[in-house]
């Protein structure tokens, strides 16, 4: 077998043993498919936040230029998953807007995610989550 085969071949066995991970972490998390169907319904409110976010210049110089990264690379063709695979295809985005809030919150605290977030409080609480900040204090 030529190697660029063998590399095909790894390639697909890699992608489907993702697939099948995630349909297992959605599953497992108790909420099923339904945590998939609210990501996506939260995929404008959060481009408006990262948006927001990387203008807002209260926040540190590099948090901007990491937003304004994430940013291109959310609007960039190439990506390290193909976004036309299901589930996974827009997995890695997902995981890459995790880790980039997740540094903001680092970096400037939790405040600036609830002052820039025009969504609903569910998806605020949401967004919490994912950026790895408890409840805000009330």
């Amino acid at each position: 077998m030529p190697w660029w085969a063998d590399l095909l071949v790894s390639i697909g066995a890699g992608l489907i043993l993702l697939w099948a991970t995630v349909l297992v972490v959605l599953w497992r998390s108790g909420r099923g498919f339904g945590g998939l169907a609210e990501a996506v319904r939260l995929l404008p409110d959060l481009l408006r936040l990262v948006s927001r976010l990387a203008r807002d210049r209260s926040l540190p110089r590099g948090v901007r230029f990491r937003l304004w990264l994430l940013l291109g690379y959310l609007g960039s063709p190439i990506d390290l998953v193909p976004d036309f695979l299901p589930v996974v295809g827009y997995l890695d985005d997902a995981v890459v807007v995790a880790l980039a809030l997740r540094s903001v919150v680092r970096a400037a605290g939790p405040d600036p995610l609830d002052r820039h977030w025009p969504g609903s409080a569910e998806g605020l609480a949401a967004v919490r989550r994912l950026a790895g900040v408890g409840r805000p204090e009330s």
